[in-house]
C-alpha cells in the first residue's frame, strides 16, 4: 500500500491561511452561481445588509438585530466557500510536491546525422530521440527504444525501490523527471513539453479539470428544487402573516428562508467531491475524472490483466527438463545457444540459468546463421555447422521440427502439461527434427494478492483475470492468485466485448491493466486503472493511474468511492433532518403573538422570538464549519449490506440531524440571552 507521506493535516496552517484568502475570492457571484443554494444565501445576505444599512441610517431599533442577521448570513456563505477552498488547498499541496520534482532539465538529443547535441528539455518535440545515462534525469515522457536500465521513480511514486525499464514489452514507458540509476537507455519522446504525465497530474490534482459527477449534478438539482420550494413556502408564510395581521419583516423572512433551505449540504457539496479525488492522490492514485471516483463506489466486477498486474510480468527460466536420451547439461547448452539472439527478459533469464546453475560456458565461435526472436515466429536460435538449434513456443518448435504433438515423446508431453498446470510457461528446444527438452518459465504472482482479492470478494466485487495464456496455464494462475474467474487467450477485442456484455447487464466494471493491448478495455471500463509501470497508451486510455502499480489498490479506490457516496448521502440526510428543529425554533417565534397556542411548540423554551431566529441562523452557519473535517475525511466505510448501511445512516445522521440542532440552538440561545445580543 502506498505511503501517506505527502498528506497535509486538516489544521495545517499552510492549507488554512491560503484557504481563508481564497474563501473571500470565491464570494464572487459569478463563481457561486454554480452552487444555487449558497448563491441564494449570498443574495439574501446582500438584501439583509441593505436593510441593515437602512435601519442604521434611519436609527431604527431593528438595526442591531438586522446587522447580526446580515453578519451571520455572510458568515454562512463564507464558511461554505472556505470548505471548498480547504479541499482545493489540500490538492494544491499535493501538486506543489510534484512541481518540486520538475526542474530545468537538459537533454542529449540525437540529430538526424547521428551526432548528439545538448538542448533544454523544454525544446524537445514528439519523436525526438534522447540518450539518458546513469545519474541523469529523463527529460520527458517517452518509450525506451534501446537498452535497459534501472530507474528511480520515487519522485513520482514515493516508492524507493527502483524499477527496470527496457525496450519492447510493457515496461518501456518512462516518465520525465525520473532518474536513471544504471546503464544507458535511448528514449523516444512521445509527449510534447507541458503535456507530460507530471504536468497532467499537477493540473488534475489542482482541480483544473474536475467536473461534477452525474450523482452530484442530480443532488444539485434536488437541492435547487428544495430551495425553490422553501422560497414558495416563505412567500406563503408572508401571505399568511399578512392575512392574520402578524407583522413579518423582510429580515425575518430572509432568516427563515436561509435556515430552511439545505445550506449545510449545499455548502459542503463541492468540498466532498474535491476531497474524494484528494484522498485518491494520498493513496498515490491520480483520477482524471470525478465520475470515475464516484463509479468506483458502485463497482460490481474487476477485470485484471495477468502479466504485470497480477504477476510481476518477469517470466524467468527456473529449470531445464530434458527429453529421453538428453542430459541436463546438453539441454542447457543448446538452450543457451538458441537464446543468445533473444533479447527478451525470458531469453536473458535462460542464458543466466544456463551459465549460472548449469555452469555452461559462453561460446566463442562464429555462427553460420542467427535467428532472432520475433513475435510472429515465436522462435530464436542459431545454425552452427550441421546443427540447427531452435528455442521457442512448443507449437512453433514442433512445426519447425516437422512433428505433430502426438509424435513427441511421452516424457516431453508430460513435462509440457506439468509446467502448464503449475501456471508456468513451457518452451521447447530442438536440434533440427530432434526434440531436446523443455524449459520451465515461471511468472511470479505478486505476494499478498490472494488475501486482497478475498477482501474484494467480501466487498461484493467479483474478480476476473484476463490473459493471453492458454486455458490450462490461466486456470493455474487464477487458482494461485485467488480470482473468481478468468478469461484465457483473450485478445483486446475479447476484453472489450466482455466489458460491454457486463455493462449491458447493468453492471459497473473496473479494469486494471498496464499494456497497450489493455488500452481499449481501460477506455471502455467505468473505472479504468492503469499501472504507472505500463505503457503510455494504457495510461492515456485509463481514467485513473496507480503510481504504485498495485493491482489490488482497487480496494482503496472502491473504499474512497463508497466514502464519497456515503459522505454525500449522510450529510444530505443530516442537513434535511436539521430543518425539523428549525421549524420548532422559528415558526412559534413568528406567530406566537398572533396565535398564543403556538407557544406549546416552543419546546426548547427559547428566550424570545428574536433570540430564536438569531440562534437558528448562527447554528446554521456554525454547523458548516463543524462538518468541514468530516466532509474532507469522509464517512468511514465498513463492508456491509445496503440495508445495514441505510439503517446506520438514518440512525447516526438522521437521528443526529434531529437531536443536535435542538441542543445546539438552545445553547446558542442561552449565550445570546446572556450577552444581551437581542
Amino acid at each position: 500500500m502506498s505511503k501517506d507521506h505527502h498528506a497535509p493535516g486538516l489544521l495545517d496552517p499552510a492549507i488554512l491561511l491560503p484557504a481563508a484568502r481564497d474563501a473571500f475570492a470565491k464570494l464572487d457571484p459569478r463563481q457561486l452561481v454554480r452552487n444555487p443554494v449558497i448563491f441564494v444565501t449570498e443574495a439574501v445576505a446582500a438584501v439583509v445588509t441593505v436593510l441593515f444599512l437602512r435601519d442604521l441610517v434611519t436609527g431604527s431599533a431593528q438595526a442591531g438585530f438586522s446587522g447580526q442577521i446580515a453578519a451571520w448570513l455572510w458568515f454562512t456563505v463564507l464558511f461554505a466557500t472556505f470548505a471548498e477552498a480547504v479541499a482545493e488547498g489540500r490538492g494544491r499541496a499535493q501538486a506543489d510536491s510534484l512541481k518540486r520534482t520538475k526542474s530545468e532539465l537538459v537533454a542529449r538529443r540525437r540529430t538526424a546525422s547521428g551526432t548528439v547535441e545538448t538542448v533544454p528539455a523544454t525544446s524537445l518535440a514528439i519523436g525526438d530521440i534522447v540518450l539518458v545515462a546513469a545519474g541523469e534525469l529523463i527529460p520527458g515522457d517517452g518509450e525506451v527504444i534501446e537498452g535497459v536500465a534501472s530507474v528511480n521513480e520515487s519522485a513520482i511514486t514515493g516508492e524507493s525501490a527502483p524499477v527496470i525499464r527496457e525496450s519492447g514489452g510493457d515496461r518501456s514507458a518512462v516518465t520525465g523527471g525520473t532518474q536513471v540509476l544504471s546503464d544507458e537507455i535511448t528514449v523516444k519522446i512521445t509527449v510534447a513539453p507541458g503535456s507530460s504525465f507530471v504536468d497532467r497530474m499537477i493540473a488534475l490534482i489542482e482541480g483544473a479539470q474536475r467536473q461534477k459527477t452525474p450523482n452530484e449534478i442530480a443532488l444539485s438539482i434536488l437541492l435547487s428544487g428544495l430551495t425553490l420550494i422553501f422560497l414558495f413556502v416563505c412567500v406563503a408564510i408572508w401571505g399568511l402573516a399578512g392575512y392574520s395581521g402578524t407583522v413579518l419583516t423582510v429580515t425575518v423572512l430572509a432568516a427563515l428562508l436561509v435556515t430552511l433551505i439545505p445550506t449545510t449540504i449545499g455548502g459542503l457539496l463541492s468540498a466532498i467531491g474535491i476531497a474524494g479525488m484528494d484522498r485518491l492522490v494520498r493513496f498515490n492514485v491520480i483520477a482524471t475524472s470525478g465520475r470515475a471516483v464516484e463509479a468506483a463506489g458502485d463497482v460490481d466486477t474487476l477485470l485484471l490483466d495477468k502479466t504485470g498486474t497480477i504477476t510481476f510480468g518477469n517470466r524467468m527460466a527456473s529449470d531445464f527438463l530434458p527429453a529421453p536420451g538428453v542430459s541436463p547439461s546438453d539441454l542447457a547448452e543448446a538452450a543457451l545457444l538458441a537464446s543468445l539472439s533473444d533479447e527478451t527478459p525470458e531469453g536473458r533469464s535462460i542464458v543466466a540459468l544456463a551459465t549460472g546453475e548449469f555452469s555452461v560456458a559462453m561460446p566463442r565461435v562464429r555462427f553460420d546463421a542467427v535467428i532472432e526472436f520475433t513475435a510472429e515466429t515465436r522462435l530464436s536460435g542459431i545454425d552452427l555447422g550441421g546443427r540447427r538449434l531452435r528455442k521457442g513456443a512448443v507449437d512453433a518448435v514442433l512445426r519447425f521440427a516437422g512433428l505433430q504433438e502426438d509424435d513427441a515423446p511421452a516424457e516431453f508431453r508430460r513435462a509440457v502439461e506439468t509446467i502448464a498446470r503449475s501456471g508456468g510457461t513451457p518452451l521447447a528446444v530442438a536440434d533440427g527434427s530432434r526434440l531436446l527438452g523443455v524449459i520451465h518459465l515461471k511468472d511470479i504472482v505478486k505476494p499478498g494478492i490472494k488475501e486482497r482479492f478475498a477482501a474484494l470478494r467480501a466487498m461484493g466485487i467479483r474478480t476476473v483475470m484476463v490473459t493471453g495464456d492458454n486455458p490450462v496455464t490461466a486456470a493455474a494462475i487464477a487458482s494461485e492468485a485467488g480470482v473468481d474467474d478468468f478469461l484465457a487467450q483473450a485478445t483486446p477485442e475479447d476484453k472489450l466485448a466482455y466489458i460491454r456484455r457486463e455493462q449491458q447487464g447493468g453492471r459497473l466494471i473496473a479494469m486494471c491493466g498496464d499494456g497497450t493491448n489493455d488500452a481499449p478495455a481501460l477506455a471502455q471500463a467505468d473505472v479504468g486503472v492503469a499501472m504507472q509501470t505500463g505503457t503510455q497508451a494504457a495510461r492515456e486510455a485509463a481514467n485513473m493511474v496507480d503510481l504504485d502499480s498495485s493491482p489490488t489498490k482497487l480496494i482503496e479506490i472502491v473504499e474512497i468511492g463508497k466514502q464519497l457516496l456515503m459522505t454525500r448521502g449522510s450529510l444530505t440526510t443530516f442537513s434535511i433532518a436539521n430543518d425539523v428543529a428549525k421549524y420548532f425554533a422559528i415558526i412559534p417565534a413568528l406567530f406566537v403573538a398572533t396565535y398564543p397556542a403556538l407557544d406549546a411548540l416552543n419546546i426548547m423554551h427559547l428566550a424570545s422570538p428574536q433570540s430564536a431566529i438569531l440562534s437558528a441562523v448562527i447554528f446554521n452557519a456554525l454547523i458548516i464549519v463543524a462538518l468541514i473535517p468530516l466532509a474532507l475525511r469522509g464517512v468511514a466505510y465498513r463492508p456491509a449490506g445496503a440495508a445495514a448501511l441505510l439503517r446506520r445512516n438514518l440512525l447516526v445522521y438522521g437521528l443526529g440531524g434531529l437531536v443536535l440542532p435542538f441542543a445546539g440552538i438552545k445553547a446558542i440561545d442561552l449565550a445570546v440571552s446572556a450577552l444581551n445580543l437581542v
